[in-house]
């Protein structure tokens, strides 16, 4: 059984945002990049609500912008996706999540420290460039689903 409902057209777009988000840390940074794609479709809350789909989430406009950059701005997002890749999207969608992106709706490279709150939200970790950030407690059950 899924975490999500998917396609085969999900596994590909979600392979392709993976590693545009995260071929720098190598296969455990992909995972958890789609990790965080798998959980906002499950937490439907918070800046979340109502996104259903792997396509909602991953072409989901926040402020006039993307919330993954390289949507905007990413040329490697628009390469095919890579069989290595689809199988890393696949293993998340199925079955993977891990600390500190186990139930993390948020990362980012902050070129630094990672603050201890982003947007009021909690630190988790850190996996080698990206920081992992969880809802704060009570916000958001679906997160944890």
């Amino acid at each position: 059984m899924a975490r999500v409902k998917y396609t085969n057209s999900d596994i590909d777009l979600m392979a392709r945002m993976m590693r545009a988000e995260a071929e720098g840390e190598g296969r455990l940074g992909m995972l958890m990049v789609g990790n965080v794609i798998v959980n906002r479709v499950k937490a439907d809350c918070l800046d979340f609500q109502g996104l259903r789909t792997i396509p909602n989430v991953i072409y989901q406009v926040q402020g006039g912008n993307y919330s993954f950059e390289a949507v905007q701005k990413g040329n490697v997002f628009y390469q095919r996706a890579r069989n290595a890749e689809k199988r890393l999207a696949e293993q998340t969608i199925k079955y993977w999540r891990q600390h500190p992106s186990k139930y993390a709706l948020w990362y980012f490279n902050p070129y630094g420290e990672c603050p201890p709150t982003w947007y009021g939200q909690p630190l988790t970790g850190q996996y080698k460039q990206h920081c992992y950030y969880e809802p704060q407690a009570n916000t958001c059950a679906g997160a944890y689903r």
